[in-house]
């Protein structure tokens, strides 16, 4: 007590309490889920012990099993706990909970560790609502810092005394179990219980492994939840056909009502050997049923189909006549003003549909259309997304703190306004796709393609602290799907039928399917060689299926185009998951693994969103966007109706459709390849198509013509991403029509184009250094010129000395030849890494001119004065004087393409950073371009500089540029006598002057004596 009040006191040696109470621990332990696996089998055998101070008791085991329900009560009796009961009630005692793995033969085995703290209630206090009893809660069961699981329960400490009243729940009665008996959790904790039914389906077991050296031949898959099970035939021969012959089964289970106490289902496969063996091949838990609950009104239609297959066709239904019609139509191009207000429309704010003259089409641009093809596509997409992010962000910066919403609206509209102008000048005929920058089954619109059937990994094996371990650990995966219903039942179930609510299974019987993938891209792969670089080559494996192009890698490459299409004929459902792989090509040992990609086609076919052949954005029957889908619009929209049962489809009018009650309108006439029109539905059902996500309630996404971004991975390196692939998947089956010929991907080679570019004159060039003889500002300027990447090549024109002007006068020709992949509009550049590199790499750059003025010294090195830098493909136009030239020419909007116009000639601004982060104009230049093929130039050849053929006159360039050292009399009459030719003369006068003073007075005495003496 003496040192209570010094805080540098040392800690007492021992804590004397006052008083202490008594208490009765209740420990209401009802379930465990997600539990880590302990035994081989990937299960575990567990039990729960609950530690208090010095004491401890021990749950039943529930025997193999990662989710166990113990549904048990502990009591502790005569718990003793020392100090003042204010402060117990404030900061009670932890509760530590053990999760153990029972071992026979062994010690048990640790699987995690849960913290709690009781609710406390005192002797004086009631044991009533809201605080008691309490309520179950999760804990989450930790080993180490690895979660290990999650644990629910509750825990209550009683304080009792001996006199008076402590107001202590009733005493439960025991039940007999397994190991004899238990005291249950009370009702009023136990979760309140309703009556569900739980559909499983059991459609197939895919990609098993072996177990203890032997294949799974003969699985059969069972779901267990809360001590109810499901279970499934058995497969006769995996190996011939994976699928289940009865695939629905369901059981009736009483579930809690708050989805929080929900206890998880297990879905167990099994291998049934000879002689009545079972040995267990994993398990997969799932720990949340209620993403699986049914809404009954989403399955209405289903009792109607199931009376007959009748025509859906309501056009009479008084119900439908109330609906209100919506109608949505194509953007217009080009619509003429008079047919705009022909067409009534229920939504003013909806735009019209336009109307085409059934006549003859002349195409614009012939030798244009010709040339595209679908790397056209491609990259206008890809300038499309630019250009998007560009105006995105211009908005951003423009758009100021808003002062009137008025204002600001009229400011939005304005800038989307220009921005959709821009997007209609950017090449309309090219009909563009979709590029999608991940997984296509990671889009939520697309509900990861799991509609009716999931794809579920099994487990076997201990789980570890290895972040990788769930990998190493999957056996296998299980196909199906689960449905969990409220009772009441909905009307359809009542009835009995062998598929439940799986209405319209598809044939589980093995069929042939043609994949086709198409690659088109790697993205910043991850380097495998000690140059940093890689030489990636595709390898495709479907089940045992195997393609391997090696031999066309792509050489030195971490962004490699490859354009390469395989076609591999696989059957469903025994090849179903696709692997696309990058390997890096070695000449000496075996080559290494990029990384991969898996991809589920079993999934993907039996979709509803259709992502076996995405819809095209225009139906086309020729061309380089020509329709590549067996089935046509109208087919495809026909089937969705009846498999959705839709009204529809109707075609009512000319481009019109109508499904329920959306009108969908586009032109009703297609182009055909002699250049006329004809009438055809397509172009309106697939506009139908594209929007079917619109229709209420039975509505959804259906995939478009698209490119898929994936990640790859290595699995020596797992979870380290390797880099991504561009690809996507066309899948046909076999008994359809046959699909043609894939889509041209092959990859442009460049072209090889000459470039000529002709310096004619320079003005108003900086002028940085001072004669020392005259002090005049004077430049002796000369101009380089290169092409991006090919700085090694540039050229230079001769000097013009000593401007003092800063005009400069050269006629020099640069010639440039290059390569150039006109898609991309990039510059492609060839060559050899080192000598001793085995081919060539191939390196793309932006198609771009740089041009430099400098200013040449004799005896220091060159001063840089100002730099141009030109794109090629998007060129501002050059001033005609120089007096118009300014800065600002280089930043006009309006551009051309030096590869569409051939020739350009005019003045460009030359800039220069100065020391205060501005950009001033460092001088002008008359420049001409030129732009020739290959065969071009070689029939019209010309000289460097001023060399033959074609040369260029010689400049006209004043008296005064010359080089002194070169020309010493010229340097003595421009520098000396030009600059002082009067003074020179001045000096000259009153030397001579001087000289006849000097011999006067030099003379004048000796003349003098001799005229005094008569000499």
């Amino acid at each position: 007590p003496k040192f209570c009040y010094k805080p540098l006191a040392p800690p007492p040696n021992q804590l004397i309490y006052g008083e202490h109470k008594n208490f009765i621990l209740r420990a209401h332990l009802y379930q465990a889920r997600s539990l880590i696996g302990s035994d081989a089998s990937g299960l575990s055998d567990a039990f729960a012990r609950i530690i208090i101070g010095s004491q401890a008791a021990d749950t039943r085991v529930i025997w193999e099993t990662r989710s166990p329900t113990w549904d048990q009560m502990v009591i502790f009796k005569d718990i003793i706990i020392w100090g003042d009961v204010d402060t117990l009630a404030a900061n009670p005692p932890t509760i530590v909970i053990e999760i153990f793995d029972k071992d026979i033969g062994g010690d048990s085995e640790f699987i995690g560790r849960a913290l709690s703290r009781p609710l406390v209630k005192l002797a004086h206090e009631k044991y009533e609502k809201p605080l008691f009893p309490p309520a179950l809660e999760w804990f989450e069961i930790m080993r180490g810092e690895e979660r290990a699981g999650e644990l629910l329960a509750a825990f209550e400490l009683l304080q009792v005394v001996e006199e008076g009243k402590c107001f202590l729940p009733d005493e439960v009665e025991p039940i007999d179990s397994l190991d004899g008996k238990i005291l249950p959790v009370p009702d009023g904790i136990r979760p309140v219980m309703k009556k569900h039914r739980i559909e499983v389906l059991f459609w197939g077991v895919r990609e098993m492994k072996r177990v203890n050296l032997t294949t799974v031949d003969r699985p059969q898959v069972d779901a267990d939840c809360a001590g109810h099970v499901a279970q499934s035939t058995v497969i006769v021969n995996a190996k011939r056909n994976p699928n289940f012959a009865n695939p629905v089964a369901y059981f009736d289970v009483d579930l809690p009502e708050n989805e929080r106490y929900c206890p998880p289902l297990t879905i167990r496969v099994r291998d049934c050997r000879t002689f009545g063996r079972f040995t267990l091949v994993g398990t997969h838990v799932v720990n949340s049923l209620h993403k699986y609950l049914q809404d009954p009104d989403q399955y209405k239609y289903i009792a109607e189909l199931r009376k007959t297959e009748e025509d859906f066709s309501r056009s009479d239904s008084p119900a439908l006549k109330k609906q209100a019609m919506v109608e949505l139509y194509d953007d217009p191009l080009e619509e003429p003003e008079q047919d705009k207000e022909d067409i009534p429309l229920i939504d003013p704010k909806i735009k019209k549909p336009r109307e085409l003259p059934i006549k003859k089409v002349d195409i614009e641009d012939e030798d244009d259309e010709s040339s595209l093809d679908w790397w056209s596509r491609y990259y206008e997409t890809i300038k499309d997304t630019e250009r998007e992010e560009e105006d995105k962000k211009a908005k951003e910066k423009q758009v100021k703190p808003e002062v009137g919403k008025k204002n600001k609206n009229k400011f939005s509209d304005g800038l989307d306004m220009e921005v959709e102008k821009r997007s209609k000048k950017s090449n309309p005929k090219i009909t563009r796709l979709k590029i999608y920058r991940q997984e296509l089954e990671n889009y939520t619109n697309f509900n990861s393609f799991n509609d009716w059937l999931h794809t579920f990994p099994l487990y076997r094996g201990k789980k570890t602290s290895e972040e990788d371990d769930d990998e190493h650990r999957i056996v296998g995966t299980f196909k199906g799907a689960l449905k969990v219903w409220k009772h009441p039942l909905p009307r359809f179930l009542e009835i009995e039928s062998p598929t439940a609510s799986f209405f319209k299974l598809p044939s589980n019987e093995p069929f042939s399917v043609l994949v086709r993938v198409y690659v088109i891209r790697g993205i910043n792969l991850h380097p495998t060689d000690v140059n940093g670089k890689s030489d990636p080559y595709v390898v495709i494996n479907l089940g045992r299926q195997k393609v391997k192009d090696r031999e066309n890698y792509v050489s030195k490459q971490l962004n490699p185009i490859f354009g390469r299409v395989f076609d591999i004929e696989a059957v469903i459902p025994m090849e179903n998951m696709l692997t696309v792989s990058l390997y890096d090509y070695d000449m000496v040992g075996t080559d290494d693994l990029i990384g991969e990609t898996k991809i589920d086609i079993e999934n993907r076919l039996f979709s509803k969103h259709r992502p076996s052949c995405g819809l095209s954005t225009t139906y086309s029957t020729f061309g380089f966007n020509k329709w590549r889908d067996p089935m046509k619009p109208t087919h495809i929209l026909a089937r969705l109706c009846k498999d959705e049962g839709l009204d529809g489809p109707h075609y009512i009018a000319s481009g019109k459709c109508r499904v329920e009650n959306m009108i969908f309108a586009a032109s009703s006439t297609i182009l055909d390849e002699a250049g006329n029109l004809k009438t055809s539905d397509e172009p309106c059902a697939l506009k139908a198509l594209h929007n079917f996500h619109r229709i209420p309630k039975k509505g959804f996404h259906l995939v478009p013509e698209h490119v898929e971004t994936r990640t790859l991975y290595n699995p020596e390196k797992p979870g380290v991403e390797q880099g991504k692939i561009e690809l996507w998947i066309d899948m046909f089956p076999m008994d359809m029509p046959s699909p043609g010929a894939p889509v041209e991907i092959t990859p442009r080679k460049p072209a090889m184009f000459e470039l000529r570019v002709i310096i004619w004159n320079t003005e108003d060039v900086l002028m940085d250094e001072i004669n020392l003889v005259t002090g005049e500002a004077c430049s002796d300027i000369y101009v380089k010129g290169w092409l991006e990447g090919l700085k090694e090549e540039k050229q230079q024109t001769d000097v013009h000395y000593r401007s003092l002007t800063g005009e400069g006068n050269f006629n020099w020709r640069f010639v440039f030849p290059f390569q150039y992949q006109k898609a991309e509009e990039k510059i492609v550049i060839k060559k050899k890494a080192n000598f001793f590199s085995w081919d060539e790499s191939e390196e793309k750059v932006p198609s771009r001119l740089t041009l430099q003025v400098w200013d040449a010294d004799a005896f220091s090195a060159d001063d840089f004065i100002g730099d141009l830098c030109l794109d090629l493909s998007h060129m501002p136009r050059g001033a005609k004087t120089a007096k118009t030239c300014t800065l600002e020419t280089t930043k006009c909007d309006k551009t051309v393409s030096i590869f569409k116009v051939k020739h350009m000639k005019g003045w460009w601004p030359f800039a220069v950073n100065t020391d205060l982060e501005a950009v001033e104009l460092a001088g002008k230049v008359e420049a001409e371009l030129e732009l020739l093929t290959q065969e071009e130039a070689e029939k019209v050849p010309c000289g460097l500089g001023r060399d033959e053929p074609q040369p260029l006159d010689k400049p006209n360039r004043p008296d005064t540029s010359f080089t002194w050292f070169m020309n010493p009399f010229k340097s003595l009459r421009y520098m000396i006598w030009e600059q002082y030719k009067f003074c020179l003369l001045k000096f000259l006068v009153v030397a001579m002057l001087m000289g006849l003073m000097i011999l006067f007075f030099y003379s004048m005495p000796g003349y003098t004596v001799k005229k005094m003496f008569g000499a």
